[in-house]
């Protein structure tokens, strides 16, 4: 039970679109409310979460004239608007719920909650819903551009390490390829001067001590690393998407750590040409395996009519293919062997959590940083250098049969241990979070 003496502080928090944004947002509120705090959940209609999942919060709705969210137009561009759209209402809302005692806790997709609280005369906490590890990269973006190293001209120098970054190679860095005036426009909106009390981040000191250390010293506040929320939340489906939850009986059936788990989470596109490639590599890898594929997904479909003529004989028994599924009951199933994703941070510290390795094809922004730390240096994954049918089944044999998988399995295992570990009393997120509540509670002399 929480603290009912923090029931003197309610927290806003203004949750983002995304769903690897909502997700950890939400997750939050549920770990805050347990403490004992009143929440409210501030929201786009766009993609809104579902109330009647999370009876403890109140929600709040801010109409922001958009239907959905197309990842092949410009990002900066629509979180802009989407910012613009949602400024007022947000303040406006705030006003008029009347809470005596706020801490705005935002999204960093959603600044415009920085804004409200100075205009407001709130403490403001910005949640960072991404890796540490991922930070350094995207601040090193101008510098990189100014020195004429970025976007990359030449494919041969995508490998090489960047001095400074280590371990990143060009081709790991977030938007190598943009434009020097897409990314002065990015990063005018993502870093203008602003003065939030503390930063939250979703992740253990064991896995990303170097990056939060320099993140530190960088921003010189208060920084608090909570994670893994997926961990220590009670709280339902955070996802937009229905779960198909047949998939849970079926891996009943299926033997231990057998099933390679295929999902490239919410945003993630392909070609015709290259599901045929990912069919064929999975069933050419002889392995069991369920594959989530999103409804429109396949660029031109609106399911799974591209998959390739044979497949589904070829596969009967041991293959399964669904809309969308509980990825947290799936990574957590005895008959899970690997996860084939997309390394979102969400997905990555949700495998990380339940100790299974992974095979890594970033797709944007701070996956290809995932990607590369996952597989270099955690190792815990194998890096799919291109989608070719051989290449995938070899992947998928190395991980779940061969001797090198094994070995990856070992150190995933370790770091599962790692990870609880850090939420137990004593623990590094464990006394990191206790250190957020005492800090939200100093604001207003709540104790």
């Amino acid at each position: 039970m929480g603290d009912e003496r923090y029931r003197c502080k309610h927290l806003v928090l203004v949750a983002s679109p995304f769903q690897g944004h909502m997700t950890p947002m939400l997750q939050l509120g549920s770990v805050l409310h347990a403490k004992g705090f009143s929440i409210t959940i501030v929201h786009t209609k766009l993609n809104s979460p579902d109330p009647s999942n999370h009876p403890e919060f109140e929600f709040l709705p801010l109409f922001d004239n958009f239907v959905a969210i197309d990842a092949s137009t410009n990002f900066t561009k629509f979180v802009e608007v989407l910012n613009e759209n949602c400024k007022l209402q947000l303040q406006q809302r705030i006003q008029e719920a009347n809470h005596k005692k706020i801490t705005i806790i935002y999204d960093n997709t959603m600044y415009s909650g920085e804004e409200v609280a100075r205009n407001l005369n709130v403490p403001s906490i910005v949640l960072r819903s991404c890796s540490a590890s991922y930070m350094p990269a995207f601040l090193a973006l101008p510098k990189l551009h100014s020195e004429g190293q970025l976007p990359i001209q030449d494919s041969m120098l995508q490998k090489l390490l960047i001095p400074d970054l280590y371990p990143l190679r060009y081709k790991d860095l977030p938007f190598n390829n943009t434009s020097t005036q897409e990314i002065t426009e990015m990063l005018a909106l993502t870093n203008p001067i602003r003065n939030p009390s503390a930063i939250i981040w979703n992740t253990m000191e064991f896995l990303e001590n170097s990056a939060l250390t320099k993140l530190q010293q960088y921003y010189k506040i208060p920084i608090f690393a909570i994670g893994p929320l997926n961990e220590t939340a009670r709280c339902p489906t955070t996802s937009f998407l229905n779960e198909d939850t047949s998939c849970i009986s079926w891996l009943d059936k299926q033997a231990p750590r057998s099933v390679v788990y295929v999902s490239l989470g919410s945003l993630a596109t392909m070609d015709k040409k290259e599901l045929t490639e990912a069919a064929w590599g999975l069933a050419n890898s002889k392995q069991p395996f369920l594959w989530v594929v999103r409804p429109g997904s396949v660029n031109g479909s609106e399911w799974i009519e591209f998959l390739p003529d044979g497949f589904a004989e070829e596969v009967e028994g041991r293959g399964l293919v669904l809309k969308w599924v509980p990825q947290k009951q799936v990574l957590a199933h005895f008959a899970v062997g690997g996860f084939w994703s997309h390394c979102g941070w969400n997905s990555s510290l949700e495998s990380i959590s339940q100790g299974v390795p992974m095979i890594c094809w970033p797709f944007l922004g701070d996956q290809y940083v995932n990607s590369r730390y996952l597989t270099y240096v955690w190792l815990v994954g194998l890096e799919l250098e291109h989608l070719e049918r051989r290449v995938i089944a070899t992947a998928i044999r190395r991980l779940m049969v061969d001797d090198e998988g094994k070995e990856m399995r070992k150190r995933a295992n370790d770091m599962k241990e790692k990870a609880k570990n850090s939420l137990c009393n004593g623990g590094s997120s464990f006394n990191s979070l206790n250190n957020l509540v005492e800090f939200i509670l100093a604001d207003y002399n709540c104790n």
